[in-house]
């Protein structure tokens, strides 16, 4: 009996990351092409965009999806962002790093004070506030504009603008289309038993 609920226990960790690999892989397209769209749309730097939808989506998936969402945000930014604007790999392997703070930051935060991610109090909300909105897009921004500047790609004259650019750009979309995305959405990715509780499960 024991032997047989290890089994069934084994069959469901494989199905379960059959299931995670193929959301990661559908969330790294849709990340890489909101970045493109992004960029194309209102580019303020190299690979930068005033207006990255990406990064509402981006947060909730890494909400939703756990470390699945961090390496998606990752990915998509390298692929969607970097790459297309003739950015140098070595340089885009960590200037995409910005997307990752504007994702693990909120992921950290929602999992170190327990918050719910369908933001279901008032204390759930603070929380996106400060670690979701606020404070892991100020960090991107800094990141992505100033790792710019240190590669050379933009003068360090064109920082504060790339920044505060940025910056505007992720707090619209972000106060806009995460929290809707987290309330309408979450129900159903708990339903189906997706959600991430901790970060890889």
């Amino acid at each position: 009996m024991a032997v047989k609920t290890m089994e069934v226990e084994e069959e469901g960790r494989k199905k379960s990351i059959v299931a995670y690999l193929a959301i990661f892989v559908v969330i790294t397209i849709i990340n890489a092409i909101l970045a493109r769209f992004g960029v194309i749309a209102r580019p303020i730097g190299p690979g930068s965009s005033g207006l990255y939808f990406s990064v509402a989506f981006m947060i909730a998936f890494a909400l939703w999806f756990g470390g699945w969402g961090v390496l998606a945000a990752y990915a998509g930014c390298i692929i969607g962002a970097g790459w297309p604007s003739g950015m140098p790999l070595g340089v885009n392997l960590y200037w995409s790093l910005a997307d990752v703070w504007q994702v693990v930051i909120p992921l950290a935060a929602f999992r170190a004070f327990d918050a719910d991610v369908r933001l279901s109090t008032r204390r759930d909300v603070l929380i996106f506030l400060v670690f979701g909105w606020l404070l892991n897009n100020m960090v991107g921004a800094g990141w992505g504009a100033g790792t710019l500047a240190i590669a050379r790609i933009a003068p360090w004259s064109d920082v504060a603008g790339i920044f505060i650019g940025w910056l505007i750009g992720n707090l619209m979309v972000t106060i806009l289309i995460t929290p809707l995305l987290l309330r309408c959405l979450t129900p159903r990715i708990r339903a189906a038993e997706l959600l991430v509780k901790r970060y890889w499960h």
